[in-house]
């Protein structure tokens, strides 16, 4: 990542900068930190405020330049919305206008003043954290598949500024996580990025053995075909048939806590380009199927930051990963395979692919003994239709599970949505001639997927979160989001207890 982000401590002598970031209220109103600066500059802020050019809206701009007699070259005012606790959405857009704005200037550096504005419910901790993740955010660029860059910014240097010096250690280990976690978020978004024809199951694979040489205390073991026949992956393996490139099974091992302690194991669905097979998609759009390996991009996305942070956790990331193409070989409708777990499963749909390479990662994952199993997978449209692109789905087994991994959602800002996993939406998976069918009809089928990967895990503590709705944007703004990796680190930094240091 390019841009270096700190914290600190300013006075009115320390304040030598590129440009200061500051807060402006609707009606005219003044940050505290607005104010400091207002009185160095001799009234400046207060007569463009006058002349009606800043509103104080949230997420509103003015780059204000040269102001004399002063050591900063610029200063940005940013709307901060009414003079209340700003909503964790109007923060978000505060901060995301802010360093887009800094971006597109000629400043190398900046100061940041923004992080003692009150949002609802959080702390100066939080607002650390989430600056640190927001601005590596918007700094980021994809342009590896182009022949010229685009990263022009001169922009390298942000420091936070922490009003509070009893706070300071504290918003250095926030701002180390939040840089961890945009790591493993900017790593997620470039795989999700990446086109079919480069990003393979190969790729992902070559990329979690790179990042396992260069962490501490991390292993990487991936499974060939062969290996794969042998374990008895015929489900997976029944995905792979129609593509040429060979399907991989990455075993990434994170041991960071005690031997004795039982891993958590995260499970991404890693269908690197998926047409349906032969119940082919409809073309519109089909390109955005390269984002179908957005699950095992943020599981490789979250062992990074795991690995970055050093948790004191003992972490499995697995990754089921083939293609979904049609072919001679492929699966047809009516097909009938037998997975690891020696379950049958009818195939009546070949674009219900995912549940089919998860199954048998979740029956693979019984031999680590795990506290915890959480899969991840862009899984059904039919959670788009339910939940936009606002909440991952999110259910399983345990309703502790359940709930801790929404509240870090909601603590990360990367929130899902607890749906129900009740018996009654079994019944839709019955199938005449194998035990279970692959698909339950056009009702509630982000929960009756949920409830064909539920047979599989009665020997697990199990969640699933479906993130068809939020792994990627669409539109103008085309491009991986690199969540959950955000709700995965909150979620792993809780079962640390601490341990960390917030």
């Amino acid at each position: 990542m390019s841009l270096k982000i700190s914290v600190k401590h300013h006075t009115t002598e320390n304040l030598g900068s590129a440009c200061l970031i500051v807060g402006i209220y609707e009606k005219s109103k003044l940050s505290d930190a607005a104010q400091l600066v207002d009185g160095i500059c001799e009234g400046l802020i207060k007569k463009v405020i006058k002349k009606g050019d800043m509103d104080g809206k949230a997420g509103s701009t003015l780059m204000l330049h040269s102001p004399a007699g002063v050591s900063f070259d610029r200063i940005l005012l940013v709307g901060c919305g009414k003079n209340k606790k700003l909503t964790t959405k109007d923060f978000r857009s505060v901060i995301s206008s802010a360093i887009t704005a800094v971006k597109g200037s000629g400043a190398k550096d900046a100061i940041c003043f923004l992080n003692d504005i009150t949002v609802d419910d959080q702390d100066t901790i939080w607002t650390a954290r989430q600056t640190a993740v927001l601005a590596h955010h918007a700094m980021y660029q994809f342009d590896q598949t182009k022949s010229s860059k685009n990263n022009t910014s001169s922009f390298k240097k942000l420091v936070l500024n922490i009003a509070n010096k009893k706070d300071l250690r504290k918003a250095q280990v926030a701002v180390k996580i939040g840089n961890a976690i945009a790591s493993g978020m900017n790593l997620a978004r470039d795989l999700g990025n990446l086109p079919g024809n480069i990003c393979t199951p190969t790729y992902l694979a070559s990329t979690a053995t790179k990042n396992g040489r260069a962490a501490t205390n991390m292993s990487v073991k991936i499974l060939n075909q062969k290996e794969m026949e042998k374990l008895g992956m015929g489900s997976l393996l029944s995905v792979a048939k129609g593509s040429r490139q060979p399907p991989k099974f990455i075993i990434m091992n994170h041991r960071g806590g005690k031997k004795t302690d039982k891993p958590i194991v995260l499970i991404g669905k890693g269908i690197t380009f998926d047409s349906g097979g032969i119940s082919i998609k409809p073309s519109a759009a089909m390109d955005e199927m390269k984002f179908d390996m957005c699950g095992a991009a943020s599981v490789i996305g979250t062992m990074k930051t795991v690995s970055e942070l050093q948790l004191p956790l003992n972490v499995i990331g697995i990754v089921p990963s083939c293609e979904n193409l049609p072919d001679g070989q492929a699966n047809k409708p009516g097909d009938i395979v037998t997975s690891m777990s020696g379950q049958t499963i009818e195939v009546l749909n070949t674009d219900a692919e995912g549940r089919l390479i998860l199954c048998d990662a979740l029956t693979y994952s019984e031999r680590f003994k795990p506290k915890a199993v959480i899969d991840v997978a862009t899984l059904t449209g039919a959670c788009v239709v339910a939940l936009g692109k606002h909440a991952a789905g999110l259910l399983g087994n345990d309703d502790g599970l359940i709930d801790k991994i929404n509240q870090a959602g909601i603590q990360a800002d990367d929130r899902a949505w607890p749906l129900p996993l009740w018996d009654e939406y079994q019944e839709q998976l019955k199938s005449n001639f194998a035990d279970i069918a692959n698909i339950g009809g056009p009702g509630a089928g982000t929960i009756t997927a949920a409830c064909f990967l539920s047979r599989f895990t009665e020997k697990l503590k199990w969640a699933h979160l479906d993130i068809a709705g939020v792994a990627w944007e669409t539109g103008t703004s085309k491009g991986a989001t690199g969540r959950p990796v955000a709700l995965l680190t909150q979620f792993l930094l809780g079962e640390t207890r601490g341990k960390i240091g917030v």
